[in-house]
């Protein structure tokens, strides 16, 4: 189990939970169709931003199979993303993390530094075995990073889904706690 109660911090970041004053900087990434490219949500308005966040609020903890955390990351007072971890399976032992930060503070290592934080937190925290992250193959900065982490690609499902109205793809990447702990 684990809860983030405590905000955790990285050389230059903050990782907490959401709080209703982050709705503006959370806007100005999900509302921007760059960002929206890759997920399954479309960008969003302030009134799906709105409910989005309060949802977002309450999901601090891992207690159990299926839990989702998902964790503002700050820069400077600045919420420029998120990162996430969801606890697949209690029984296997198995995670799944992702990530999400704004186009505009790219380039800098931010979304390494706080994607770690979180296989940190599966490997060292919830004792997890495996943790995978998924992303679409045009999506190269999010490869990028899972590669950067030490993940291996597993595979690439090519034209496996109609994702947005087009045939689209996706790489699977995983990573072993004693990999995880190989790199340390």
């Amino acid at each position: 189990m684990f809860e983030l109660v405590t905000p955790i911090r990285t050389e230059r970041l903050v990782l907490r939970p959401f709080t209703a004053g982050d709705e503006e900087d959370m806007l100005e990434f999900e509302s921007r169709e760059d960002v929206a490219r890759y997920l399954f949500n479309e960008p969003r308005t302030r009134e799906d931003n709105a409910r989005e966040l309060a949802a977002r609020t309450g999901r601090t903890a891992l207690r159990k199979e299926k839990d989702e955390l998902i964790a503002a990351v700050e820069l400077d007072g600045k919420v420029i993303g998120y990162v996430l971890l969801i606890w697949l399976s209690e029984e296997h032992r198995q995670g799944e993390f992702g990530y999400v930060f704004h186009p505009g503070f790219g380039g800098k290592g931010y979304a390494t530094e706080a994607a770690a934080e979180m296989l940190r937190v599966a490997f060292d925290r919830l004792d997890l075995h495996r943790v995978i992250g998924r992303c679409d193959p045009r999506n190269t900065g999010s490869a990028r990073v899972m590669e950067r982490l030490g993940m291996r690609q597993e595979a690439h499902f090519v034209e496996s889904e109609i994702f947005k109205g087009e045939w689209g793809g996706e790489l699977h990447y995983a990573m072993l706690a004693r990999e995880w702990r190989a790199r340390a």
